[in-house]
């Protein structure tokens, strides 16, 4: 099969932490983080990163509680996620993100202590644990 990219996202209201990820090493790595007013990001931030990377999916971590639950950022996420298929025209799955952003904290400062932890950054660094998940459960 031939190495295809993929673009994953930690949807947020203020940032959307975006990562990119290849198929056949399974691998992701974070990208950037895109600034959003109310949920809504630039698209045309959105659409260079498509035309840049030629993704073949766009991969959306989905905000859950503990208990599986959905929560008002979960319907803002999903709104996103929509708008990313209409818009794009690409594959959008949805990946249960609970405790990402913890795991990228904590990836961070075994990384590089509390210097690694800046808060910008976290949010590319969850997008890479939601798309690392995702290009794990694969069968490719």
């Amino acid at each position: 099969m031939p190495n295809q990219t993929v673009l994953g996202f930690d949807f947020g209201m203020k940032r959307i932490g975006v990562a990119v990820g290849q198929t056949v090493t399974r691998s992701a790595n974070p990208l950037l983080i895109l600034f959003a007013t109310q949920g809504e990001p630039e698209w045309k931030e959105i659409e260079k990163l498509i035309q840049h990377w030629k993704p073949f999916a766009l991969i959306v971590g989905r905000p859950l509680n503990m208990d599986g639950s959905t929560q008002a950022i979960t319907d803002a996420a999903e709104h996103f996620a929509n708008q990313l298929k209409s818009r794009y025209g690409l594959p959008v799955y949805e990946v249960d993100e609970r405790l990402s952003s913890i795991e990228a904290r904590s990836t961070m400062f075994e990384q590089g202590g509390y210097r690694a932890l800046h808060k910008k950054r976290v949010d590319s660094v969850a997008a890479q644990i939601i798309l690392q998940d995702w290009l794990e459960r694969q069968d490719h």
